[in-house]
């Protein structure tokens, strides 16, 4: 299986942005546009799970499964067309959760985060 490789480590909240284990990558903690629409925060959790499958050479096209947490479950309709136009058709398997964030900007800051599961083939 080889070394795990941890990458942005956050001590002062104890976790690890993504985590490189044999084939695969996990990600955790994707948002992004923080503060704006749902279908602008799914934009920006996609862009950051994009930008980190980048750093381990991958693409959302490598994605297998995501974990979408939302503030607002009647918003998942919103989520799919995102997924729609920025998975083009490879979905990865999904669940969605509806949960109460506990952020600094409380319910008009953040709506979406996203966890992921990646596969990388090194052969």
């Amino acid at each position: 299986m080889g070394e795990i490789i941890r990458h942005d480590v956050n001590t002062e909240y104890a976790y690890s942005g993504f985590v490189e284990a044999g084939d695969f990558i996990f990600l955790s903690f994707c948002v992004g546009n923080v503060g704006g629409t749902v279908e602008e925060q799914v934009e920006g959790a996609l862009n950051d799970m994009s930008n980190r499958l980048g750093q381990a050479g991958l693409t959302l096209a490598d994605v297998v499964k995501v974990d979408i947490l939302l503030r607002d479950v009647w918003d998942i309709p919103v989520m799919e067309e995102v997924f729609k136009r920025r998975f083009q058709g490879k979905y990865p398997a999904r669940k969605t959760i509806s949960t109460e964030f506990a952020h600094v900007g409380g319910p008009d800051g953040l709506k979406v985060q996203i966890d992921g599961i990646a596969y990388h083939s090194r052969m």
